[in-house]
């Protein structure tokens, strides 16, 4: 038998299938609850069961703590309900809702941005339309069944004048998809994906000013996000900062610096960890999270959007709300959790 879900404070309900997770039925009927990873790895779906049984599927015990659980948290993607539920979610919305879609795509580039980044881009169908939101990820359908998710670099608006999606991948020697992205793969190879996916996106209905928070390739959907910025010309402040190990990690150094050139209301700090005498590196240095402490003391009045590693993205949740005032809600994330991640953390 199927079981209800009902989300407060919003009233809207779904019905959920047997041994379904509620976060799978939601998206099928076109409920926009938060999400990231969609493995149990990240926590951006936790929610508070305000009625109801659910049983966890394997999860991450930083997505969701046993104390959490007895407390009445679930996570969404794997939480599988036992009766009907009650939910509390502050997210619900049909707008960020888009259909979610399977289509084949065709590899129509591949450009070097780093000796371990390469921009992907892929062409669409010419008689389909993939509508998305900048900040949005899809995931690609490998011939085994696993996936890998990779977050659109282009802001949507972009489709209309050069269709199709911009990814950064990052090599992960050993990785069953970024070797063959590394190696094997060329243009005009066929791929299928699905998507969008992700609960990460600009909130526009809000005035607050903007920090953009990057590691790595954590600056691809960051980049789309300013793009939309730019092009809906939204004035409201807006910091990135973007840390890399190396300065060669921030691989469009350039692109940022032109944007700058365009939007007045955006500034840049850019963070290396680990530079070398070599790199001639004469910016700031250290943990990029930390970097926006060091200038931003208070956060009570701002919005947070944080890309990147695990460790940067929940070191920023916890230090920015807990040391510099953010409200929890204001803090929108998408963390990029590898295979080996999941694999060592789940072991």
């Amino acid at each position: 038998m199927s079981f209800n879900v009902t989300v407060q404070p919003s009233g809207r309900s779904f019905s959920v299938n047997p041994d379904e997770a509620l976060l799978a039925a939601a998206i099928r009927q076109g409920i926009g609850l938060p999400y990231g990873c969609k493995d149990g790895a990240c926590g951006s779906c936790k929610c508070k069961m305000l009625e109801g049984t659910v049983s966890h599927g394997p999860h991450q015990v930083k997505a969701l703590s046993a104390e959490e659980e007895a407390n009445g948290f679930v996570l969404t993607c794997c939480g599988v309900p036992q009766s009907d539920v009650v939910l509390e979610s502050r997210q619900v919305t049909d707008e960020s809702a888009f259909p979610i879609k399977k289509m084949p795509v065709r590899v129509s580039s591949l450009t070097r941005l780093s000796s371990d980044v390469i921009a992907l881009r892929l062409q669409l169908p010419a008689s389909d339309v993939f509508k998305y939101h900048a900040g949005q990820y899809v995931e690609f359908l490998l011939r085994d069944g696993d996936r890998r998710s990779y977050s659109m670099a282009n802001a949507p608006h972009t489709q209309t004048e050069t269709p199709g999606l911009e990814l950064h991948i990052r090599h992960m020697p050993g990785g069953k998809f970024t070797d063959q992205v590394f190696s094997t793969m060329k243009e005009k190879d066929i791929q299928r994906i699905e998507g969008p996916y992700g609960s990460f996106f600009l909130r526009e209905d809000s005035a607050k000013p903007m920090v953009l928070l990057a590691s790595g390739t954590g600056f691809a959907p960051i980049k789309a996000l300013i793009e939309h910025l730019q092009h809906k010309n939204i004035q409201r402040p807006a910091v990135l900062y973007w840390g890399g190990r190396r300065p060669s990690d921030l691989y469009m150094n350039d692109w940022v610096m032109a944007r700058l050139a365009e939007m007045p209301q955006l500034r840049y700090v850019p963070v290396v960890s680990n530079a070398l005498p070599e790199d001639h590196w004469t910016g700031r240095t250290g943990f990029v999270h930390q970097a926006v402490l060091q200038d931003f003391p208070d956060l009570s009045g701002h919005q947070v959007y944080a890309c990147g590693a695990p460790i940067v993205v929940d070191s920023a949740k916890a230090d920015y709300t807990q040391l510099a005032g953010l409200p929890e809600e204001e803090f929108f994330a998408d963390s990029f959790t590898t295979e080996a991640d999941k694999a060592k953390a789940l072991a």
